[in-house]
């Protein structure tokens, strides 16, 4: 957990809690944020104690680690603990996992802000620099790969095994960059980033060394100036130096100007006699009743300004009005960070990028989430798709073949139709049919009733005739005459008959004819009907009635029903026997 973090919980407590619970408060997110910054050094100790780089560490160099950790931090070793802690592990050497419950409890839980952390950094830096440091081709001592280390500590992520991302990376050498006098190359960077990615997107603690050692973004710069910049940058972000540099400093007791350099921190600014920090000649302590004004120039002295505490008042001189203003400046923003609750800068910054980047990479999970919940939900649209083309090629098969059928449907439906006209045309043709052998009947009827009528007047003439021969002879002659003459009409009666006869005939054949045509009329319309009743079975064809036998005379077939023939057989013989009678 980042103090960022910390301060932001306690300035909410601060509006919300009363003073004692606050206390806890702001004790318990130091205490969280001290953790957090001691495990990583103590994490690459004991990485380095494992030398076969299995997890595990054997219980003896653990007993060593610990007492060298209860001895920087100042806390009371107690190595009875560790043996009690252990006890039930007899099989070897112990995990990270077996450990951590030890010190969590005997180390961490007891360590108070009372040490000096340098030592502790330089302890765990002496155990895993002489496995891990390779000095070939470096450029930087000793002392600023230890520098390095430190900054690695601070700007890597929390998460183990420990690495510096690319962001962090451009954010060191930015300021490595700056603290040396030089210009930051945004082109060589993004060429060494996307080579980067290539391989990894982050550098442990001794490739970010070698990456700085070997001079891979300080070509043409000296080593001094290189391990100056270095020192400079672990001043700012280890050390929480907001600036540093010699000005002059007016004594309390004799009063009189000396140089001094001095150092800027969140919650003091003490003066050394030179700037390899060897010795320390005081401190001005920060607190919420300090202030810091301009002074007019006096006693030959320009750029003045005082730290005014409540117990004293400091008077210093700056080389020029720019370095006095930027002290000024410098020395407000300290007492207004410490007035507001608020950590130094840089870590804010650094919480702040690690808030981004956990806001971007939840943002980018939830992204990949979405992404294969819309996969998921496309793969399924694809399914279904293929599910609806597969109905829809069934649906289209179907349609298809009741396409098919309907036209089969159609045309059976026009060959019905032009049955159906047909056979109409068929009845209308027996209609007619009908029609003619009705008409023909009725002049065939009529013809006969002529030719009955002929015959009866020929039957009366011969039968005078035979009166007249049986009465005289005279007559007889006279009959003779009147028989010539009655012949004469008789053959010209018999021409008629015999005319009659062909009329007759003609009515005959026109009568077979009429037949012909109606028993045409009548096989066509049984043909259709069958056709009709084969496709639907629905049209039943009226067909002609039975016909009696008909009978044969020599006026011809079907000239005379039975009755009337029989009729006419007994009138005939009637006649014949009254003619017989008459002779």
């Amino acid at each position: 957990m980042g103090l960022s973090r910390d301060c932001l919980i306690v300035s909410y407590y601060e509006k919300n809690v009363p003073q004692h619970e606050l206390l806890l408060v702001k004790q318990a997110a130091i205490s969280m944020a001290l953790r957090d910054e001691l495990l990583k050094p103590i994490w690459h100790a004991f990485t380095a104690l494992d030398l076969d780089k299995s997890g595990k560490v054997s219980k003896s160099q653990l007993k060593v680690l610990s007492h060298n950790l209860c001895t920087v931090m100042r806390i009371p070793h107690d190595p009875v603990a560790l043996e009690e802690h252990f006890k039930h592990d007899d099989v070897g050497p112990v995990s990270t996992q077996g450990y951590m419950p030890y010190l969590n409890k005997f180390i961490l839980d007891k360590v108070q802000d009372n040490f000096d952390r340098q030592d502790f950094n330089r302890m765990c830096w002496t155990l895993c620099a002489r496995k891990n440091l390779n000095r070939t081709h470096l450029l930087i001592s000793d002392e600023d790969a230890f520098k390095i280390w430190c900054i690695f500590n601070f700007l890597s992520e929390e998460k183990y095994p420990l690495a510096i991302v690319t962001e962090e990376i451009e954010y060191f050498l930015r300021k490595l960059t700056e603290a040396m006098g030089g210009s930051w190359v945004e082109e060589r960077f993004e060429d060494y980033k996307l080579e980067l990615s290539i391989k990894q997107q982050s550098l442990s603690a001794w490739e970010l060394i070698t990456l700085v050692g070997t001079g891979t973004f300080s070509k043409g710069v000296d080593r001094q100036t290189l391990s100056m910049g270095i020192t400079e940058v672990f001043h700012e972000l280890i050390l929480d130096v907001f600036k540093q540099g010699y000005m002059m400093k007016k004594g309390h007791k004799r009063k009189n100007w000396t140089e001094r350099w001095f150092l800027l921190r969140p919650n003091s600014m003490s003066y050394y006699v030179s700037e390899d920090l060897a010795e320390k000649k005081g401190d001005i302590v920060l607190n919420a009743n300090c202030c810091v004004e301009s002074l007019p120039d006096k006693e030959g002295k320009k750029c003045l300004f005082y730290v005014k505490c409540s117990d004293k008042s400091y008077e210093i001189n700056a080389s020029d009005k720019k370095r006095k203003q930027e002290w000024i400046q410098a020395i407000q923003m300290c007492l207004s960070l410490m007035q507001l609750g608020r950590t130094v800068p840089h870590r804010e910054s650094l919480q702040k990028r690690r808030d981004l980047r956990q806001k971007q990479q939840g943002e980018q999970e939830e992204l990949e989430l979405r992404m294969r919940e819309l996969q998921t939900a496309n793969e399924n649209k694809q399914h279904q798709l293929e599910a609806l083309r597969k109905v829809r090629q069934e649906m289209e098969e179907q349609v298809a073949q009741k396409s098919s059928e309907l036209e089969q449907y159609l045309q059976r439906v026009h060959e019905l139709e032009d049955m159906y006209h047909r056979l109409k045309d068929a009845l209308e043709d027996e209609k007619r049919a009908r029609q003619d052998e009705e008409t023909v009947r009725r002049l065939q009827a009529r013809l006969l009733e002529e030719e009955a009528i002929k015959r009866a007047e020929l039957e009366q003439i011969h039968l005078h005739q035979q009166r007249a021969i049986s009465e005289t002879e005279v007559e007889k002659q006279e009959l003779r005459k009147e028989g010539t003459a009655k012949e004469n009409a008789l053959q010209a009666a018999m021409l008629q008959l015999e005319q009659l006869e062909k009329e007759r005939q003609v009515a005959l054949e026109q009568y077979q004819e009429v037949v012909q045509k109606l028993e045409d009329a009548a096989n066509n319309t049984r043909t259709w009907k069958h056709k009709v009743a084969h496709h639907e079975g629905l049209v039943r064809l009226v067909q002609p009635g039975s016909k009696g036998p008909q009978k044969i005379t020599n006026w011809g077939p079907a000239s005379f029903t039975e009755a009337e023939l029989s009729l006419r057989e007994k009138d005939w013989q009637e006649r014949k026997n009254q003619a017989a009678e008459n002779q």
